[in-house]
């Protein structure tokens, strides 16, 4: 896996950055998930990074640490994922992150619609850009408690340039 850096870089919110991948869910089928985090970079640190991404989301309609957004349901929802050429593309008001999506993920997005996208406020300097990252070492971090509590946790239909 490869994370990849969003496309700006502000003084608040660090490098940001968007992973995509799949595993199984509940349903016996793969899950597309994404996970978004800062490096914590920012000036200030990763506690000054983790208030300006909770700042974004909370000022997007996306709770903190709360109950799961169903982007299916909530045609209104100011964030949205594009899937094309092989990319996830998340968007919203202030951010516009791209990562290189792996096949497995690909198609269980074309199965599924949607993916499951957990946009913590948790600093991980280890993900970096362009470099790759271990399975292991994602399942610490995306599975531990204190980014899934940090996290906005949001159900995103998937849409794509043909319609």
């Amino acid at each position: 896996m490869t994370s990849t850096s969003s496309d700006i870089r502000s003084a608040d919110l660090g490098t940001l950055v968007l992973l995509a991948w799949s595993g199984e869910a509940p349903d016996g089928a793969d899950m597309p998930y994404l996970l978004a985090y800062s490096l914590g970079d920012a000036e200030g640190g990763p506690e000054a990074t983790a208030a300006a991404v909770e700042d974004l989301l909370t000022s997007n309609g996306l709770p903190v640490g709360g109950d799961l957004v169903d982007g299916t349901g909530r045609p209104g929802l100011p964030v949205s994922l594009l899937v094309e050429a092989g990319q996830a593309v998340l968007r919203m008001p202030r951010l516009v992150a791209q990562a290189d999506a792996p096949p497995e993920w690909l198609a269980a997005v074309a199965r599924r619609g949607f993916a499951y996208l957990v946009f913590t406020t948790r600093a991980w300097p280890v993900g970096e850009p362009g470099k790759p990252v271990e399975p292991a070492d994602l399942a610490a971090f995306a599975g531990a408690e204190e980014t899934l509590t940090a996290a906005a946790h949001i159900v995103l239909p998937a849409t794509s340039l043909r319609g």
